[in-house]
């Protein structure tokens, strides 16, 4: 057996996330999404241990005072802001025991440099009492998804993008993957939802709901990402891989501009699957497809909007740890 990240919805001995603390980063928005953060980690926490990093005093009084009586840790780090998808390791398994990967995070190709942002995945392995293997290329956990088997998926506008490794091909990637990772076979899809500042990620396009099974959106009547989503049910049904239909939330503006509002950004926890939701004519039905995906667990949907502002939803603030 090689080391690996499990898929996400084998057993986790806690999930790990991080609360939004930076006033100057969230202005108005601030405590709007502490209570979606708070909501989400409340229905994790229903089961299993979820371990909470917060930045600043004034948010862990918040914190703790809105997830009193939870299965919470608290941790006091400063970091930057709250995607541990992206800052944190990824957890692995491997022949001897529990074991993390940590890459080089430069911001998501230099846009948001935030300070303590580079220091999350050691202080995250070492609380967890995980060993951590530090690899120095960039890869960000939310670019990639798999399935426990040795696939992945993942987008060219992301990983091969020259803001991240320059000087690294597909064929160098692909063999960085296989190396840190153990990914045996990539599927590459080709652009990532419109304005999304990750360039891409495709944790917010095509998830894995098991062994060869890819979830992906399917386009609504006004849907901005119209071309990007069929391309990349062309290129899974090429691959050979299942694939499952969950709706879009098509087009969503925020003060006149289109987010990357997605509801394939779901986590899959030990009990429960938590849905971001919109307040779009797609919701409850992306909440009913992606339920059936996971007959043993409670699927919820929970408002996003305001951690939606940052640039994403529950999968990029989230990272499981696998038991």
């Amino acid at each position: 057996m090689t080391a690996r990240q499990p898929a996400e919805w084998m057993p986790h001995a806690a999930t790990w996330t991080a609360f939004p603390s930076a006033a100057d980063l969230w202005e108005d928005d601030l405590a709007p999404a502490q209570g979606e953060v708070a909501a989400m980690v409340r229905a994790i926490a229903a089961g299993e241990r979820v371990e909470l990093l917060v930045a600043n005093d004034a948010a862990m009084a918040v914190a703790r005072d809105l997830l009193a009586g939870c299965n919470v840790g608290f941790h006091a780090y400063g970091f930057g802001d709250i995607w541990l998808r992206d800052t944190g390791p990824l957890f692995m398994a491997s022949p001897f025991g529990a074991a993390a990967a940590g890459f080089r995070f430069n911001g998501w190709g230099g846009k948001y440099d935030l300070p303590g942002d580079d220091g999350v995945a050691a202080f995250v392995a070492q609380a967890a009492g995980v060993p951590l293997a530090r690899h120095g290329w960039v890869l960000e956990g939310g670019a990639i998804d798999c399935d426990g088997t040795g696939l992945a998926v993942t987008t060219e506008q992301c990983l091969l993008n020259p803001n991240r490794n320059p000087k690294m091909d597909i064929t160098e990637i692909e063999s960085h993957l296989r190396r840190d990772l153990g990914i045996e076979r990539v599927l590459w899809l080709g652009e990532g939802l419109l304005n999304d500042h990750t360039d891409g990620h495709v944790d917010n396009l095509a998830r894995f709901v098991a062994p060869g099974v890819l979830a992906l959106p399917v386009p609504a009547g006004d849907d901005p990402n119209h071309a990007v989503l069929v391309d990349a049910h062309d290129r899974a049904r090429d691959f050979g891989l299942d694939i499952v239909g969950v709706p879009s939330p098509g087009r969503v503006e925020r003060d006149g501009e289109i987010v990357p509002a997605s509801h394939m950004n779901f986590y899959i926890a030990n009990s429960v699957v938590v849905v971001p939701t919109y307040g779009a004519a797609s919701d409850a039905a992306a909440v009913k497809a992606i339920g059936a995906l996971f007959p043993g667990r409670d699927c919820i949907g929970l408002r996003a909007d305001h951690i939606l502002t940052g640039g994403g939803s529950f999968h990029c603030i989230t990272q499981q740890q696998p038991a």
